[in-house]
Parts: C-alpha cells; structure tokens; sequence
C-alpha cells in the first residue's frame, strides 16, 4: 500500500486556473476569431474613401467574421475534447485516495439531477448543511466509483478462472487459489462500499429534511460530525493495489503459458 502513496493527487489553483481557462476560452474562441479579424477589415472600410475599396473592405468583414466564426467553432471542438480527457485523468487521480469535499465539483456529471439541484439549494439556505452535504456527495461518489472498479474486476476475475478450469497444471492450480482469494477480498470490498454508498444516500435525504426543516443548531452539528468515510475506508486504494496484483498474476499466466 505505501507505494501507492505517490500517486496520491491533490487539486491545486493551478488545475482550477487551468479548467476555467480551458472552459471560457472554449466558448470564447468563435466570438474572438470571428469579431477581431471582422473588426479590423470594418475599421478599414470605415476610413475608405475609394467606394471599390470601401466595398471590398465590407466583403472582408463579412468574410472573415463567417470565416473566423466557422475556425473559432473547430477550435472550441478541439478545446472541449481536450479538456474532457484532461478532466477524465484529473479524477482518476483524485478518486484513488478517494474524493473529497472540495473535489466534488470535478464529478458534477457523475451526480443526479437530483442531487445537483439539491445542493444549490442548501448551500442558498445553510453553508454549514451545504458543507455536510458535500461531504457525503464525495462519499457517494467514491463508494459508486469503488462498485464500479470491483464489478469489472470481478469480471476479470471469473473469466480467468474459467479459462484456468482446462488447464491442469500445478501453476494453473496455484494461480487458481490466488484468484480465488482475489475474488473474495474484492467481494469484501464491494460489499464495504455498498454498506458505504447506502449510508451516504439516508445521510443525504436526512440533510435535505433539515434543511427543509429550517434552521436546527442541534442537527446542523450532528450531521457536521457525521463521518463520511472516505478517508476512514481507503477503498479506492485497495481496489487500485487489487488490480495491480491481479494484473501481474495474469501477465505471470501468460508468460509460463507461452512456455
């Protein structure tokens, strides 16, 4: 587990620089490219005294600004797919020391509806129920991502040991109690983070009875206590140490396979 440490990540004011730099000049760029080349050519026809140049300076503006608006579109295209890849590896590093309060705003498409519009009501009545709330949101999150890796690990899993059941040789047996182990530790795991994932949907609903309820000093304190186990239940962690075993077990089975 402790050289997994270093791929511990933590959000900087560089990333969120960056994120917004890439957000806004995404949709900025068709306005830019189509107004500021359009705007020097209507400069110029504005200061023609010739009418062939002034008209021919008019055509430019008329030109460019379709033009620059078609090259700003393209490039908003390519800035978007940019950032979504770059924001996918964001929160992959994030979500493996599991997400945190502050982190949530990089997982706003994996919320519901629901609770995208629960939140912006809360943090609109209560900052201190709006910061419990989202602290349970990064606990949700973390338990549906940690589900989500096990189930497909847990594929993997069943797959390999029903591709080792026609093999009959001692090394197959030996990885086949490995994988057996495996797939009872990632069961573990994914049980855990549906315990942690129920928890974290009753401790959300309670916070939106409270916060419909009004203001309430004692439950406001309660929920703010109220662990939402993400950095108690390293799970991310040690579905990621999992994977990695797994995968070195089976690069192992290949090679004495081609042997």
């Amino acid at each position: 587990m402790e050289s997994l440490e270093p791929h511990y990540y933590e959000v900087t004011r560089r990333d969120l620089a960056k994120d917004k730099t890439l957000k806004y000049g995404a949709w900025l760029a068709p306005v830019l490219l189509s107004i500021l080349p359009a705007l020097i050519f209507f400069i110029f026809f504005l200061f023609s005294t010739a009418t062939p140049t002034a008209a021919m300076f008019f055509f430019l503006t008329v030109i460019s600004a379709v033009i620059g608006f078609v090259f700003g579109l393209i490039v908003t295209g390519i800035v978007l797919f940019y950032r979504s890849r770059w924001l996918a590896e964001i929160r992959e590093r994030i979500a493996v020391d599991g997400i945190k309060a502050n982190e949530v705003d990089f997982f706003a498409h994996e919320l519901t509806s629901a609770e995208r519009k629960s939140l912006r009501e809360i943090e609109n009545l209560n900052r201190l129920l709006a910061d419990a709330y989202r602290e349970t949101l990064a606990s949700r999150l973390t338990a549906t991502r940690i589900i989500k890796s096990t189930k497909q690990e847990l594929l993997l899993v069943r797959r390999r040991e029903n591709k080792l059941k026609y093999l009959k040789t001692e090394n197959s047996e030996n990885l086949q109690n490995q994988l057996k182990d495996d797939h009872a530790k990632l069961d573990e795991i994914k049980h855990e983070a549906e315990q942690m994932r129920v928890e974290a949907e009753t401790r959300l609903h309670m916070i939106e009875a409270a916060a419909r309820r009004g203001p309430n000093s004692g439950t406001e304190i309660a929920l703010k206590k109220l662990s939402a186990r993400t950095e108690q239940l390293p799970l991310a962690l040690e579905a990621l140490k999992m994977e990695e075993d797994i995968r070195k077990e089976l690069e192992r089975e290949e090679e004495q396979t081609l042997k």
